[in-house]
């Protein structure tokens, strides 16, 4: 079938009417960034005085963007992702943390995620942040090449134990298994955990995956770069492309500390930088074309990015899930994208996060914040949204 992104019947074929309306509410929530800040801060103070807002918090805000409370409730909403086509991610979404106990805590569950990967159909990948088993601060230490005292030697060489534990699992149980980009600052350390990873994990096939922030400048050379680095290591390298989620916050710390900013100057350069790299990436998939010896995830919520890839796919002779090549957005938004790219036989994944109501709230507010940041996101969402309820409407009469 031909591919319309702006089919919203089978986009919102899942969703029911109320579901919808309530959807449209908190977009139109979102499309403010006085309303955001203000949502934020009441809900923090309802959350300290402990009033009982978890339950309206639940069904609103979380219900939209999180599949549950822990791997095992989340699984529900994973299988209805599956019904339609479409594999969930399972995304351990607490941060902030900073305790040892709090990481060993996370390590184990995102080994419960792998472990559901293995099993579940319709579970295809995993993922972790690296800010889960590691302080930011240590993260920061390490990409900046400072010297670590004796407590911080011992609190690295934990990090290093945690990754190798969940690493070597993803191998064991043969499960494709991401590591999320984070700030810039940081990223170095994370890349070297990455690539370490790899060395360990993918000599026969793609198991660990990092992932690119298209957003930052340099980003196509960098991937050149690591392709190369993965020959020469006789490894097989796999990731996943995103614009990236820190954009502002980025843009702050580079003005108070007085250094370049590392993000694209506007939208435009972000763009080209993704489809380059995306490009880039399809050419290692072209030049190697064996199961498992270069792997992509194309996760993005830009519709010409997504139809790019799926034009690139066929003009390379591939028909749809021949390539290892995915496509991804998260739990909530772009459905428009997810669904009608399942539709056409395109392996899609939607990442699904999940973790404790109050815990979560840093990550929801996050993606909030990031949507008022885009321009025109949470209106494209409305529209399509909009769009749906009045063809239901039209249906009817």
């Amino acid at each position: 079938m031909a591919l319309d992104f702006q089919n919203t019947q089978i986009a919102f074929a899942s969703k029911r009417s109320n579901d919808l309306r309530q959807s449209a509410l908190l977009f139109r929530l979102m499309a403010s960034p006085k309303l955001v800040a203000l949502s934020q801060q009441l809900t923090r103070f309802a959350f300290w005085l402990h009033l009982p807002v978890n339950g309206l918090f639940k069904s609103t805000v979380f219900k939209q963007f999180c599949g549950g409370e822990s791997v095992t409730s989340s699984i529900p909403a994973a299988r209805v992702l599956w019904q339609q086509g479409i594999g969930a991610i399972l995304d351990y979404s607490v941060e902030g943390q900073e305790s040892e106990t709090a990481f060993e805590a996370s390590a184990n569950t995102i080994m419960e995620t792998i472990q559901l990967a293995a099993v579940e159909e319709g579970v295809p990948l995993s993922v972790f942040k690296m800010t889960g088993l590691a302080s930011a601060d240590l993260l920061c230490k390490i990409s900046s090449q400072e010297a670590l005292n004796a407590k911080e030697t011992q609190q690295w060489q934990a990090v290093k134990e945690r990754v190798n534990r969940i690493t070597q699992l993803a191998e064991d149980l043969d499960v494709p298994l991401m590591v999320d980009a984070e700030e810039s600052w940081i990223q170095d350390a994370i890349d070297q955990l990455v690539h370490e990873a790899m060395k360990a994990h993918n000599q026969n096939k793609v198991i660990i995956m990092n992932t690119i922030q298209c957003y930052r400048m340099g980003r196509v050379e960098y991937l050149k770069q690591a392709l190369e680095q993965a020959t020469q290591d006789g490894i097989h390298y796999g990731v996943k492309l995103v614009r990236g989620a820190y954009m502002e916050k980025e843009r702050k710390r580079a003005k108070s500390m007085g250094y370049p900013s590392p993000i694209q100057p506007d939208k435009a350069g972000s763009d080209k930088e993704f489809n380059d790299c995306t490009q880039v990436m399809l050419d290692a998939i072209g030049t190697a074309m064996e199961p498992g010896k270069a792997a992509l995830v194309i996760a993005s919520h830009n519709e010409s990015s997504n139809a790019m890839g799926v034009q690139s796919l066929e003009d390379r002779g591939w028909k749809p899930g021949q390539a290892p090549v995915w496509f991804a957005q998260l739990y909530g938004m772009s459905d428009h994208l997810s669904f009608n790219l399942a539709a056409a036989h395109h392996p899609v994944v939607k990442y699904l996060p999940f973790g404790p109501v109050k815990k979560v709230m840093p990550y929801l507010f996050r993606r909030a914040e990031e949507n008022t940041s885009i321009k025109g996101q949470t209106g494209r969402e409305l529209q399509l949204i909009q769009q749906e309820l009045r063809r239901r409407s039209i249906d009817k009469s």
